[in-house]
């Protein structure tokens, strides 16, 4: 597939962003470390409203008429990018609300402060999952059509926001230990299932084929003729291809500068604000060129009947 930048940025802000909120929930629920100021809650808060808003803007311009991004919410019933659009406007009137109360600290209101802080987060955690069943839900696309897609997108979406609550955290006077525990934890957990969405990718096992494709299973298939002797949008949307040598060094930056040096750095200097904001912006890049991938590599089955001899 094509990797729009668009969609790109849409994913890893969005998902930072709903990670952050819920992580913010919980952490506020729990009082990690003592809980956080309320200008850290309020400014974390904000940050994860913001980086939605921008994520959800940017993808209207991977849209060929921008100006119909409304119909999106029109097929709830039966669409995941529907669902996604609906979720994410659900969750703003809660997530306010949440913020707010939290402002104004009103004892007499501090249970429906909780109740809309806990409403918000599983508006989070849906739209976050909605984002990955649009791709899992693709038969077509043997590496997006996986439960691991739609895991994947939770974890990293959890693991930037963690990173993101440990730099607003340091800007106060918290402990940061159980900040940073959080970070690593869930660091692990996003690693281990790149890794194995990334071995499980790496095998054909049961994908498509020209044979599959037009039903003749038993007997030799071979393409005469692609039909185009020009590129179409289909073949340019579609038919995205990233050489191999190029997709495993990829593939070693996204582990090495989004897990492995975000590690070390809060292993070594966890303490130390520079050293946190480091680790961020290191982890981040690596998220870009995850999602990059994501999309760079995922075969449409369209490509058998383009020479291709397997999706």
């Amino acid at each position: 597939m094509h990797p729009a930048f668009s969609v790109i940025f849409f994913t890893v802000s969005s998902g930072a962003g709903f990670g952050l909120f819920a992580l913010l929930y919980l952490m506020d629920l729990f009082g990690l470390d003592g809980g956080l100021p309320i200008e850290q809650k309020l400014v974390a808060g904000i940050l994860a409203l913001v980086l939605v808003a921008a994520g959800l803007t940017s993808s209207m311009f991977h849209l060929a008429n921008p100006k119909n991004a409304w119909r999106a919410f029109s097929r709830f019933r039966t669409s995941w990018l529907s669902r996604e659009g609906v979720f994410a406007m659900a969750f703003y009137p809660f997530a306010i609300l949440y913020l707010g109360l939290t402002w104004l600290v009103l004892p007499e209101l501090e249970v429906l402060r909780l109740v809309a802080g806990a409403v918000a987060a599983l508006l989070a955690w849906i739209t976050i999952f909605s984002t990955g069943m649009i791709y899992g839900c693709l038969k077509t696309i043997r590496q997006w059509n996986s439960p691991l897609v739609p895991a994947n997108y939770l974890a990293l979406g959890h693991f930037t926001g963690a990173l993101l609550l440990l730099a607003v955290a340091s800007n106060s006077q918290v402990v940061l230990a159980g900040y940073i525990s959080l970070v690593l934890a869930l660091l692990v957990v996003a690693a281990a299932l790149k890794a194995i969405y990334y071995f499980w990718i790496a095998s054909p096992g049961t994908g498509s084929t020209i044979k599959t494709a037009t039903g003749f299973t038993r007997g030799t298939v071979r393409l005469l003729d692609t039909g185009h002797t020009h590129g179409t949008f289909l073949t340019q949307e579609f038919g995205f291809q990233v050489a191999r040598k190029f997709s495993l060094a990829l593939k070693i930056c996204v582990f090495i500068a989004g897990f492995v040096m975000p590690a070390l750095i809060l292993t070594l200097d966890g303490s130390v604000v520079i050293a946190i904001y480091a680790a961020v912006l290191t982890a981040f890049l690596g998220m870009v060129a995850e999602r990059w991938l994501f999309f760079a590599e995922a075969r449409h089955v369209i490509n058998l009947y383009h020479g291709a001899q397997h999706c």
